[in-house]
């Protein structure tokens, strides 16, 4: 792994926030270079604590749903409306992510502060290639890869426990896996979301080096989701935690 590279936990659960939590987002910074995977609801605070003004790089939303895309919103009114200029952060994500939050802020175009560049699809990133795979959910999401010389790190988004997770996370250095462990779950004919031992399933497919688990369920036994994944996965196991911050 690169020795200057760390990923910052700014929100852990699913579905929405528990007291004092977030929902899904990651800060990743790698090579003086920084980006946002995910802005639920309740991580931009945790955001502009370490980045004031929402100075990033290049923002990465797996898709839609507001426990991880809200804050989007309040990002754009930070650049909007803030006092100083600032220039158009870069923006990947499904189409479907800047449809819905133009619906919240219809007098405006969210194009001035977002440049978007629609996922599914691959391309350079400052040190790194993205791509991104489509995964099954409840709407458009896509699984992504962020790939340089010599740093690996993989997030699922939200998704069904299917194959492509394995290529997904081929061999990364880190590997950040949906483990919702909502009640009933793999009891649902239609699966769209998955546990924390799919989640160790999959990482061991994968081979990758670390395991981090994340969009806990509000409620969730964090402990039990650990133990549930080391039962099919032999390396480290985390738990995304808001106040984590990962050295890569």
């Amino acid at each position: 792994m690169a020795k200057d590279s760390r990923l910052t936990v700014l929100g852990s659960c699913g579905g929405f926030p528990e007291p004092g939590r977030a929902c899904n987002g990651f800060l990743l910074e790698h090579a003086d270079y920084t980006i946002v995977l995910d802005l639920g609801y309740g991580t931009l605070p945790r955001l502009l604590a370490s980045r004031p003004g929402g100075d990033v790089d290049a923002i990465v939303i797996t898709h839609e749903h507001p426990d991880h895309c809200i804050d989007l919103h309040a990002l754009f009114r930070v650049r909007f409306y803030g006092s100083d200029r600032h220039a158009r952060i870069p923006l990947y994500c499904p189409p479907g992510v800047l449809d819905r939050l133009a619906g919240i802020e219809p007098d405006v175009d969210l194009s001035v502060v977002f440049d978007l560049t629609p996922l599914p699809g691959s391309c350079d990133i400052g040190p790194f290639r993205l791509t991104s795979t489509v995964l099954p959910h409840f709407v458009d999401n896509v699984g992504v890869r962020l790939q340089s010389r010599d740093l690996t790190l993989a997030y699922t988004g939200d998704t069904a426990p299917v194959p492509e997770l394995a290529e997904l996370g081929r061999d990364a250095d880190l590997f950040i896996v949906e483990a919702t462990d909502r009640p009933g779950e793999i009891a649902r004919p239609a699966r769209n979301l998955m546990t924390a031992a799919e989640a160790g399933q999959w990482a061991a497919a994968a081979g990758a080096e670390r395991l981090l688990l994340t969009h806990f369920w509000p409620g969730r036994d964090r402990r039990a989701s650990i133990a549930a994944a080391r039962e099919h996965y032999k390396g480290d196991v985390i738990a995304a935690d808001e106040v984590l911050i990962l050295d890569l």
